[in-house]
């Protein structure tokens, strides 16, 4: 991604930040914010554990994966946009032991078998190009033996004016690359993780892949995996 183009990105997220808990809840059909519980139940997670929000966002899942690990463990919201993070920090005041990290999604600034596991809610579909590709290799990197990523995503939604919404989002991916996620994601789980999974989220709007980390991933040619910061 050329530098003009990224510094677009930043721009519209941190403007996007502002409404992205109401977009996202129209997706869903989840105004409580059920599915992200019933995400961080599936990550297994058990107080002292450590655990990684990727692409965070207004960081909505930080507060159901710290009442897991507790104040023993540790929860890290990381993106690349300032201002969804700015709205990620009013969420976590005094919910147990929670960071917020700003940086981008395919270069992780954390040493390898840093996290027991790893979510990514309502924000995959955003990695464009091979960026998805690289962040994967990256999860696989930082989680540890037999770690867990799980990525919920929406389904086709089937109120027509969400389905548009969701349809320019894909679009913005590029046609090429939407086309080859949507409905594919199983597959390109496979070519990262041991085993994957697919679970219904039981409101037909929602679906979580569940990817379990390769026994020993290989490293990625010329990148360091000790800490970036």
């Amino acid at each position: 991604m050329n530098a003009a183009r990224s510094r677009y990105r930043v721009r519209y997220y941190d403007a996007f930040s502002r409404v992205y808990d109401r977009f996202v809840a129209a997706h869903s059909s989840d105004r409580e914010g059920r599915l992200r519980r019933v995400l961080a139940e599936r990550t297994a997670l058990r107080p002292g554990d450590r655990a990684l929000d990727l692409c965070t966002g207004t960081g909505a899942m930080l507060p159901a994966l710290a009442e897991r690990t507790g104040d023993a463990g540790l929860v890290v919201g990381l993106d690349f946009s300032g201002g969804m993070l700015a709205q990620a920090k009013r969420k976590i005041a005094g919910g147990g032991a929670v960071a917020l990290v700003r940086a981008d999604a395919e270069r992780l600034p954390f040493r390898d078998g840093s996290f027991h596991a790893v979510t990514c809610s309502h924000a995959f579909y955003e990695l464009k190009g091979e960026v998805a590709e690289l962040t994967l290799d990256e999860v696989g990197r930082t989680l540890l033996p037999d770690g867990r990523f799980l990525m919920m995503e929406h389904e086709v939604p089937r109120t027509r004016l969400v389905r548009l919404l969701f349809y320019l989002r894909l679009l913005s991916m590029g046609l090429t690359k939407a086309l080859e996620i949507l409905g594919h994601e199983e597959d390109l789980f496979r070519r990262h993780f041991a085993t994957v999974e697919r679970i219904e989220t039981g409101t037909g709007q929602s679906k979580i892949i569940l990817g379990t980390r390769r026994a020993r991933p290989s490293p990625r040619k010329g990148r360091s995996h000790e800490a970036r910061r």
